[in-house]
């Protein structure tokens, strides 16, 4: 553990920074390597270019099922755009969802996908489509500033439609807060709006910074010119309703609440899942508490915390750039002094409040105030029409006959919400005509899965993950109803690489692409996957390695004698992940990896 002396020395050390450091501080704040590519007529940004595209909400990408067929034959690659659409805590009006949906059809890949942090990404966006496909989105009041980039990015909120005062208050202090962390510098509104800046709640001015630190700048106060060492992500939760996992998140509030209302929050930090395995030094980590503030300091603190990290992380090796890594090394009692350094004044200490439990929001429910609203679960977020199943086309029906609110949620769902009393059956009726089943009609496993896009399109990506988990749950529901274990809640996600993105380090089994796969005669398969146990839906936990290099039509085989255990062994009331960590995963010897 470091002392705080020593956290000072280091801070000013000349530590050779990363290349993407000295991009970011040659764009200008953001801005030109962006502005002399974005009309040049080219199908693609050159790399530098491509970096700071991202903290204006885009990611180049390419089609990885075309590329070694385009590079025989001697043509670039087929470039597209993920276009991610920033909507603080996932809170959507009908025109903004119908405005995005027509986006996927005319830009886009005719999809939409919902994010595990509330939000909507544009797929297969051409690079002459840019500009104008980022006019819209912030005509209709929303944005793609900050949506990706070593910045805050969205910042989750529970996404239940109530009418209390404890769910308003959460939605108003994840707005001020998202709006107080969001970058000034001019360039997005100068490149992409003509110089016309939006006030809109993602994208707002935000209030002037109440913690005047050494390392503050005159465009960006918060950031400065190279911006946070690596991304940074919030959430506010309800310690009833762990349903944006807070734990997982660099910062997390939750919390406090007395007499129906909220009088303040446990600040939690240090979370993030992302992990490389051939890097020892990179883990998954959990949030840990912090301290506890009133309602009135939320901004202070979160900008404090946002500070040290700017001022302290790790700019040489982007592996250890994430927040975890600073408080891992320092230890928490060093980096809390060094948060009350920064604000001037000690911090008090957090509250006896935890998580306990989290909720889906799926389903037909009473919003209390006379209205109701219906969750739909959408399996990887991925809004289509594909065959008899059309939710795409259902959902525009919806929105453009009733005009109502939506909200999505962080398992990548859809809540569909101010319904009169009288309109459910209506609606309930136009899902089922379009082929959309509705929660009562999905198994438990599929409801509380979540993948990661993974392949073609994420260049990150070793493995498969969207595109094989549907098949794969198909197998995990016929193994659960062999052993009457179907209305067992656990959580599957799944990813195509160690990065972390459905987060499945802390689920209840966790499924991360290991390495591709290559059938005999030379095509790709599914590849293979390490295979983690012991998280929990909660979210408060982090699971351990079971199985390595699994090939993926083994992993459901490998987890039957597991679940068959479980059955046996389990205590009264036990989920599958709390018996996972209470006997302990017995993890066999590393296997090689497999030769093709």
């Amino acid at each position: 553990m470091a002392d705080v002396s020593s956290i000072g020395e280091a801070e000013h050390a000349a530590a050779k920074q990363s290349k993407v450091e000295a991009v970011k501080r040659a764009s200008a704040y953001l801005k030109v390597q962006v502005a002399a590519e974005v009309a040049n007529g080219t199908s693609h940004f050159s790399e530098d270019a491509a970096t700071i595209l991202k903290f204006h909400g885009s990611y180049q990408q390419d089609d990885r099922d075309q590329r070694t067929l385009r590079k025989k034959e001697g043509i670039e690659k087929l470039y597209s755009f993920m276009v991610r659409v920033r909507i603080v805590g996932g809170r959507l009006t009908a025109a903004q969802y119908l405005a995005c949906d027509e986006l996927a059809r005319d830009v886009g890949n005719d999809t939409l996908r919902i994010t595990t942090r509330q939000e909507f990404q544009l797929h297969g966006v051409l690079k002459h489509d840019l500009a104008a496909t980022i006019r819209i989105i912030n005509k209709t009041l929303l944005t793609t500033i900050a949506a990706c980039g070593d910045v805050e990015r969205n910042v989750l909120c529970c996404p239940a439609p109530s009418g209390d005062a404890i769910h308003a208050a959460l939605h108003h202090d994840a707005e001020r807060f998202a709006a107080h962390l969001a970058p000034r510098s001019s360039s997005y509104w100068d490149i992409w709006l003509d110089g016309e800046r939006v006030e809109n709640p993602g994208a707002a001015r935000p209030e002037p910074a109440r913690v005047p630190t050494a390392g503050d700048d005159g465009v960006e106060p918060i950031y400065g010119p190279a911006y946070l060492p690596r991304k940074f992500k919030t959430a506010f939760a309800l310690p009833d309703d762990n349903c944006t996992d807070v734990y997982a998140n660099d910062l997390g509030y939750l919390a406090v609440v007395a007499a129906g209302e909220i009088v303040g929050y446990n600040v939690l930090v240090g979370g993030g899942l992302g992990t490389t395995p051939s890097a020892k030094k990179t883990f998954p980590a959990l949030a840990q508490p912090l301290c506890f503030v009133p309602r009135d300091a939320i901004l202070e603190i979160g900008e404090a915390v946002v500070k040290v990290y700017r001022d302290s992380g790790d700019r040489s090796d982007r592996k250890r750039a994430r927040l975890k890594y600073v408080i891992h090394d320092w230890g928490l009692p060093a980096f809390r002094a060094k948060v009350e350094e920064y604000l001037g004044r000690p911090l008090d200490d957090p509250r006896p409040v935890v998580a306990t439990d989290v909720d889906d929001h799926l389903g037909v429910r009473a919003q209390g105030d006379g209205k109701f609203s219906i969750g739909i679960p959408v399996e990887n977020g991925r809004i289509k029409d594909e065959g008899s199943f059309r939710l795409a086309t259902a959902l525009r029906t919806f929105f453009e006959k009733y005009r109502t609110p939506a909200r999505l949620t962080c398992q990548q769902s859809i809540l569909l919400i101010d319904l009169e009393p009288s309109w459910v059956p209506e609606v309930e009726a136009l899902l089922e005509s379009h082929g959309v089943a509705s929660v009562e009609r999905v198994s438990t496993v599929r409801r509380w899965a979540m993948a990661c896009p993974a392949l073609p399109t994420c260049g990150l990506a070793v493995t498969e993950a969207e595109r094989a988990l549907p098949g794969l749950l198909d197998e995990f529901e016929a193994a659960l109803a062999r052993l009457g274990l179907s209305d067992e809640r656990l959580t599957v996600r799944m990813t195509g690489c160690p990065n972390g993105c459905a987060r499945p380090y802390n689920a209840d089994i966790g499924l991360v692409g290991r390495s591709a796969g290559h059938r005999r005669d030379g095509t790709p398969d599914a590849g293979t996957y390490t295979i983690f146990l012991g998280g929990r839906t909660i979210g408060d936990r982090l699971n351990v390695e079971y199985r390595d290099y699994v090939p993926f039509e083994r992993v459901v085989d490998e987890l039957v004698p597991v679940f068959a255990r479980f059955k046996s062994e389990r205590n009264s009331g036990e989920t599958f992940g709390d018996f996972c960590d209470r006997v302990g995963v017995v993890a066999p010897p590393k296997q090689d990896t497999p030769q093709h």
